[in-house]
């Protein structure tokens, strides 16, 4: 357990090298606002924390950097996030103004996370478990094409082209979404072809002529994947940190960001709580050098997904986390 000196100077040291990307003397420590101790009692200390394996030397300074463990007690014991009124106001606002396009929630997350932070932002969003049919409208567009449009449940439009055979009435297709309608309102989109085949067929065979003709039209519109959405924001932001000018660790690192199974296997392994992973304690080998901080996110009727930010292990962490804890909560609010 540390005392109260060695908290502080551990501290001051993790913020001054968040700040500044520099290692730090026990000279220019000494004389840091509220360090009320002389450069001999500071220097000490430091080496007291060396010895902890919470602080390392660099071999070009006699300054001293926080280590990884560093960091985690920082993380874990000496700091409370917060989040600016600035910072909270321009989400909020930006959040209100955009909640009409919810279908592009996740990518405005991903975006706005990575504004705000200037670190590269993950965000993944819910699967469509939940998400089911409101209704299907179909508009004539030309005399052999027509356009389908589904609205689910979370306020998703989409518009898919499909092709009419000149033997298939506009009443026919008529009767068509009806009979879609009234059976498959109210169905998860994932199910709908399903439902199709085997609660939609029998009643297409007995009231409209040449169903067939339509059938495969509506068996390809209407597969969905159970697939993950997944963006990422700002990739480019960890090109401009001091610690990144390594050719080598950078090509890993946007490698990994063009792999979205091996991220969404990733972001699916934290828990349901805001988590730190810093360093070593990364499982992917591309972001051992970096921090992972990681929070759920809970959109429509208990959609979950996960937002994420990666950055040095000098990011600004009581900052980063309250953004995240806020964001979370603000769309859990306003979707």
């Amino acid at each position: 357990m540390l005392n109260e000196r060695q908290l502080l100077i551990l501290q001051k040291i993790i913020d001054d090298f968040i700040e500044t990307a520099h290692p730090i003397g026990s000279r220019a420590l000494s004389k840091k606002e509220g360090i009320d101790l002389s450069a001999a009692t500071v220097r000490n200390v430091m080496a007291d924390l060396e010895d902890l394996g919470l602080l390392e030397k660099t071999h070009t300074s006699s300054g001293r950097i926080p280590s990884q463990l560093g960091y985690r007690h920082y993380v874990d014991h000496l700091i409370m996030p917060s989040i600016s009124k600035a910072n909270f106001n321009k989400m909020k606002k930006i959040l209100v103004e955009r909640m009409s396009e919810k279908e592009n929630i996740v990518q405005l997350s991903a975006e706005l996370l990575s504004e705000l932070t200037n670190y590269t932002s993950i965000v993944l969003g819910p699967n469509n478990t939940n998400t089911k049919l409101k209704q299907l409208q179909i508009v004539s567009l030309s005399q052999d094409v027509a356009l389908l449009i589904l609205i689910t449940n979370t306020g998703h439009v989409e518009h898919q082209k499909i092709k009419l055979h000149p033997k298939i009435s506009f009443s026919d297709i008529e009767k068509v979404i009806n009979i879609l309608n009234e059976k498959l309102i109210g169905v998860s989109i994932n199910q709908l072809r399903a439902h199709l085949d085997y609660e939609v067929l029998h009643l297409l065979k007995s009231n409209v002529e040449n169903y067939h003709l339509m059938y495969e039209e509506l068996q390809s519109t209407l597969e969905y994947q159970d697939n993950m959405k997944i963006y990422v924001g700002g990739s480019a932001n960890m090109m401009i940190q001091p610690e990144f000018q390594d050719v080598k660790k950078m090509y890993e690192f946007y490698t990994m960001l063009e792999k979205e199974d091996e991220l969404i296997k990733m972001l699916m392994n934290y828990p349901e709580d805001l988590t730190v992973t810093i360093g070593d304690e990364n499982q992917i080998e591309a972001i051992k050098n970096f921090s992972l901080i990681t929070m759920p996110l809970e959109l429509h009727r208990n959609q979950m997904g996960t937002i994420a930010l990666i950055g040095p292990t000098r990011m600004e962490y009581r900052r980063v986390m309250s953004i995240l804890r806020a964001l979370s909560h603000e769309l859990k609010d306003l979707y």
